[in-house]
């Protein structure tokens, strides 16, 4: 909220205004507080605007609809003058974010959390529509979220159906994306009905339960043209409710559900205060409440409106306990612009930063398929990079998390990435998890112009088009051939001069570079032999018997298989060997302490990934972390957590100096700003992150960590060269 300007009245019709909620070409909205000491949003029109007959006539029908609709999900109006000088609009005020404000920053909803989204306005609708009223413009900037559900808005557009429209016949009314396509078609007052109301439900929903469009995004004419011919993309719509989202989507009216129809489907939504929204979110609303009652009444302003409280009705200024209402951050814009052209809706307002620009960072990972563990945790730290970055009262600009799930395949990640690409706002791109996901995403993206960050997936230079020296894709991880250092360095610290590698054929050119670096460069200076098993088999027996023959001090197991990882463990406990063992990062899973049992205590594996508890200056950020996602005090960081919190604030930090320089094209700025940093390395709170100016990789040795398996549990020892001075 903004402080009130010298030329805003200090009170309408009675309403004492406390600040400035948002504004727009038509008029104003205020945070007012009315004389029984109710809030409310203000809505003032602008005089050059009421004084074209048109227009106020639009105004009259907006006063008049709201004024008709009285249903438990909908905002009330409580007074209302469309024939004054300057009109004004007046409804509750609901301190909640919208719905869009809450998926760009939170992601996605919980399908029990977007069930009771659903039925909730499922049930306004069908109130409207039993009212012989459309709303003709659901989207998410139009759904506020309070703690007992959500509040439906804007009724600007609304009208009785079948009535004569005041807009030209031609004209598309509702937001593309979100629009049904007989408004799309601007077919005429006729065509336009409550299916087209559960038409944009449909989009709501699937927008709330995966956080992107269902038409995409883009140009007006190609949202448009997707939604009048082409088939949504539903894909990481839940089975369980996908069923009811096709049906709304459907391109005959005559084939989606009413409204009622919809309700039944979505099941029941009763439950506490609080109780059908996410973590995080009730806090959010509760602390926005908490300082919006704590305002102090406004200094008064030049201008002071004498005029008493007239119009439709007095009814609403006698409600009891109207302290919710009609725009919080994200939904102002859009409220406001009701009666205007197309806007973002989903996420591309200004949010609670008021004038401060909105960006979008893009989040391309495994969130349900094989490695969903490193994908959530990218998602789960990016996040919380991004909450705290907007809770900074100084910062620059504000952010939402655009996040796609690409379950681990190549396709999926092209698809999300050209969608990311398409995406104005969007000025950056992380993810994703795996080599060919990474390319995929990575070969959408350069033709886009896209920086593309990876903190977990690694390719070979060059692989990938963007990444050549200038180009637009990213590693800021150590090089997984470099992995193998923090367990050659301990065997050189601790008086080791025989090594074996068990050199496991099945993880390709990542073995063979294993075994050909530490013969080149042997541990303690000593002699290192190799002992091959073949990708095809699983018999261990063979090369550990051969590699125990030559008296090693300290056992490698070269590859990147948990399960293979897990054979050479037992296999060598089983032959009596009780020496040093190790590997590196991609074995260290739950499968391979699972498998391999007692024979894994005492491993030790090179990473690039931290545990933050054993950082001190991450002592914040993992209080943050714990909190943000209901883990207990005692649970683990999930690891890459901390990396993608690091890298979303290098990322940030770039686009922040951009927006300083006043940079026209973001993201060729941020381009240039990380291609830059190997000369000003970003310092994380789990390493400094650079790029090398050759071909946009990782090379520092400073990524590279040491843990060891202790009492079944993996222990994270530091960074490595310090850790290998430990006993």
């Amino acid at each position: 909220m903004e402080p009130l300007r010298p030329a805003d009245p200090s009170s309408i019709a009675g309403y004492r205004l406390l600040g400035r909620l948002g504004a727009g070409g038509m008029g104003v909205v205020y945070l007012a507080r009315s004389g029984g000491g109710a809030l409310a949003a203000l809505k003032l029109i602008r005089a050059e605007h009421a004084a074209d007959p048109g227009f106020r006539e639009r105004f009259r029908r907006e006063a008049r609809i709201a004024e008709s609709i009285t249903g438990q999900w909908v905002v009330r109006v409580l007074g209302a003058d469309p024939e004054t000088r300057e009109p004004w609009l007046a409804t509750e005020f609901v301190p909640g974010p919208s719905l869009a404000e809450a998926v760009g920053a939170h992601g996605p909803l919980p399908e029990p959390s977007v069930r009771a989204l659903g039925a909730r306005l499922a049930d306004a609708l069908s109130d409207m529509h039993a009212a012989g009223l459309v709303h003709r413009d659901v989207k998410p900037g139009n759904v506020l979220l309070a703690l007992d559900g959500p509040r439906l808005i804007d009724f600007g557009i609304a009208r009785s159906a079948g009535a004569t429209a005041l807009t030209a016949t031609d004209a598309m009314i509702g937001t593309p994306g979100f629009l049904a396509p007989e408004q799309a078609r601007a077919a005429g007052a006729g065509a336009v009905g409550p299916a087209s109301d559960v038409f944009s439900l449909g989009c709501v929903l699937a927008y709330a339960l995966t956080g992107q469009r269902p038409f995409g995004t883009g140009t007006v004419a190609a949202v448009v043209y997707r939604t009048v011919h082409e088939e949504p993309d539903l894909d990481d719509v839940p089975d369980t409710l996908l069923p009811l989202v096709a049906s709304c989507l459907a391109k005959d009216p005559a084939d989606r559900p009413t409204a009622r129809e919809a309700r039944a489907v979505l099941g029941a939504a009763d439950g506490p205060a609080g109780d059908w929204l996410p973590p995080g979110l009730p806090k959010l609303i509760a602390s926005r409440s908490a300082r919006v009652l704590d305002l102090p009444v406004a200094e008064p302003t030049l201008l002071v409106s004498p005029e008493e409280p007239k119009g439709i009705s007095r009814r609403g200024f006698l409600v009891a306990g109207s302290v919710v209402g009609v725009a919080g951050a994200g939904g102002l814009a859009a409220w406001l612009a009701g009666l205007g052209p197309f806007d973002a809706g989903a996420g591309t307002g200004t949010g609670a930063g008021g004038s401060r620009p909105t960006y979008a960072l893009g989040l391309v990972s495994d969130l349900s398929g094989p490695h969903k563990a490193d994908g959530l945790a990218q998602e789960h730290g990016a996040r919380v990079a991004v909450e705290r970055h907007n809770a900074r009262p100084d910062r620059l600009l504000t952010l939402t998390l655009r996040v796609h799930d690409d379950g681990g395949d190549p396709a999926r990640a092209a698809k999300a990435a050209r969608t990311l690409g398409g995406d104005p706002a969007v000025f950056a791109v992380m993810g994703p998890t795996t080599t060919e996901t990474a390319v995929a995403a990575a070969d959408e993206l350069v033709t886009r112009i896209v920086p593309m960050v990876s903190l977990v997936a690694s390719v070979p230079s060059g692989t990938v088009k963007g990444q050549t020296a200038g180009a637009t894709y990213f590693e800021m991880r150590a090089s997984p051939d470099t992995l193998i250092v923090p367990f050659a360095r301990y065997l050189s610290e601790h008086g080791v001069r025989r090594t074996a590698v068990i050199e496991d054929q099945e993880a390709g050119r990542f073995s063979w570079l294993a075994v050909k670096s530490l013969k080149d460069n042997p541990p303690g200076a000593g002699t290192v032999s190799s002992h091959p098993v073949a990708a095809a088999g699983e018999d261990f027996a063979g090369a550990v018997r051969e590699a125990l023959a030559t008296g090693p001090q300290g056992v490698m197991y070269a590859g990147t298989s948990p399960r293979r990882a897990a054979l050479c463990a037992k296999e060598l406990a089983r032959q009596g060997y009780r020496g040093l063992c190790g590997s590196v990062e991609q074995p260290l899973q739950p499968e391979f302490l699972t498998l391999a049992g007692p024979a894994a205590e005492g491993w030790f594996f090179g990473t690039s990934f931290v545990d933050p508890d054993g950082l001190p200056a991450a002592a914040d950020f993992t209080a943050a972390y714990r909190k943000r996602w209901g883990l207990a005090r005692t649970a683990p960081v999930h690891r890459y957590a901390t990396e993608a919190f690091d890298v979303a604030n290098c990322v940030v930090r770039a686009l922040e100096q951009v927006e300083k320089e006043q940079t026209e094209i973001k993201r060729t700025g941020v381009r240039t700003k990380l291609v830059g940093s190997h000369a000003a390395p970003y310092q994380g709170l789990a390493k400094p992150y650079s790029v090398s100016r050759n071909d946009n990789s990782f090379v520092h040795l400073a990524g590279l960590f040491l843990w060891r398996v202790q009492k079944g549990v993996p222990r994270f020892l530091g960074h490595f060269e310090k850790a290998a001075l430990a006993k």
